[in-house]
């Protein structure tokens, strides 16, 4: 593949624009009720009309990104705003929390046990406020971001499975999430919110959840950042940690922090050295740190959006540092993802894979699969190889 920036930033926007949204703006829209239909086929046909709301506002997040990205086009504020709408409307409870899923009509179908439905909100409706200038969206915005605030240390809140006190854990989601989506949501915050909270994410995730002996990113920690010899507290997810370590290299990259960003990608490169499948190629779903059997039964299969961040972790690391080994790793991920999960008939990417690397679900969106790790990793690889290539002329 040598480095050919161009080559690849070309794949990478092509593939964005003509394969990947096509099929979502063709397949996934509820013009009808409002909001968008995710539990796709191969082909894109609907086979259920729930609605869950990580996925539906991660499409308004993905569309109005792209609007506020590349163009701000009619018909991608048009989607949208069919989702913004349709989730103002019929997303939140009294208390303004937001919902796990809802009938194809906006009737509540799942309580509000996921502290994720409201980081995805506050994701959305800031991008969407941006897109859109509706004032509105901003005040949206700003309800779901401080309840993300408020509910940070008991996330679940009334609906916690786990009985108080007995084992006190934190999980790497948290802080994860809300680094990014404070990134996300800068143009709304005031300075001060913006660089504590910044500041404090990366700090939690570079302390308590990285093991520095070990060079890896646990799940689960206790609160004060020490490991627990359980299931939950020996739990490697590789995908996640990859994902974290991106979303801190972008914002240590505001700063010019090198220190930082060359930290984030020996990270990366920790995990992959541990997650690769020597024998069938890809990254498994989920490890646990001392060998022992993980508790999930599907730890061997290979996810889009693990192989997808690790796309993006590797574009970004080597753009920032360039550093060989993300560049030989990138061409290895590259080789694995590009063969495995890209539907050359049917377009978009396939989302599960055995661990042979079959199509193991041919869906192309379900309940946990919408319009968003393929869209944004196309979008911001483009990005990073469009950035390498003009160093590269330069």
């Amino acid at each position: 593949m040598g480095h050919n920036f161009s080559a690849l930033a070309a794949l990478y926007k092509n593939t964005l624009l003509n394969n990947v949204l096509p099929f979502w703006e063709t397949h996934s829209l509820d013009w009808e009720q409002g909001g968008y239909f995710t539990c796709l086929n191969r082909e894109g046909q609907v086979y259920d009309t729930d609605k869950f709301i990580w996925l539906q506002n991660r499409q308004v997040w993905t569309f109005s990104m792209l609007c506020n990205q590349l163009e701000n086009r009619e018909n991608w504020l048009k989607i949208a705003s069919n989702g913004a709408k349709f989730l103002a409307k019929h997303g939140r409870d009294a208390e303004g929390n937001w919902y796990f899923a809802l009938t194809c009509t906006g009737q509540p179908l799942v309580q509000p046990y996921n502290i994720f439905s409201d980081c995805f909100a506050a994701m959305a409706f800031s991008q969407y406020a941006l897109a859109s200038g509706e004032e509105w969206a901003k005040d949206v915005a700003m309800q779901a971001y401080n309840n993300v605030l408020r509910r940070k240390d008991n996330p679940k809140g009334k609906y916690t499975k786990t009985y108080p006190g007995t084992r006190p854990m934190k999980a790497l989601a948290v802080p994860m999430i809300l680094a990014n989506l404070t990134l996300e949501m800068a143009w709304l915050l005031p300075e001060e919110t913006l660089e504590s909270v910044l500041a404090a994410t990366v700090e939690e995730v570079m302390t308590d959840f990285l093991d520095q002996e070990r060079g890896l990113m646990y799940e689960n920690v206790t609160p004060d950042g020490s490991h627990i010899d359980c299931f939950d507290g020996r739990l490697i997810n590789p995908g996640h940690g990859i994902e974290a370590m991106w979303f801190i290299m972008d914002i240590a990259n505001r700063k010019n922090d090198s220190k930082t960003i060359n930290q984030a990608v020996d990270v990366v490169l920790n995990i992959l050295n541990v997650a690769w499948d020597d024998e069938y190629g890809g990254l498994y779903y989920f490890m646990d740190a001392d060998g022992h059997p993980p508790q999930q039964l599907e730890w061997d299969q290979k996810l889009w959006w693990v192989h997808l961040e690790t796309l993006v972790a590797l574009a970004m690391g080597y753009r920032l540092t360039g550093r060989g080994e993300c560049w030989e790793w990138y061409q290895k991920m590259h080789d694995y993802s590009w063969t495995h999960f890209a539907d050359s008939e049917y377009g978009e990417w396939f989302g599960y894979l055995n661990r042979r690397g079959e199509v193991l679900l041919n869906l192309k969106g379900g309940k946990w699969k919408g319009c968003f790790h393929v869209p944004r990793a196309m979008y911001l690889c483009w990005q990073q190889f469009e950035m390498l290539r003009v160093l590269n002329d330069y």
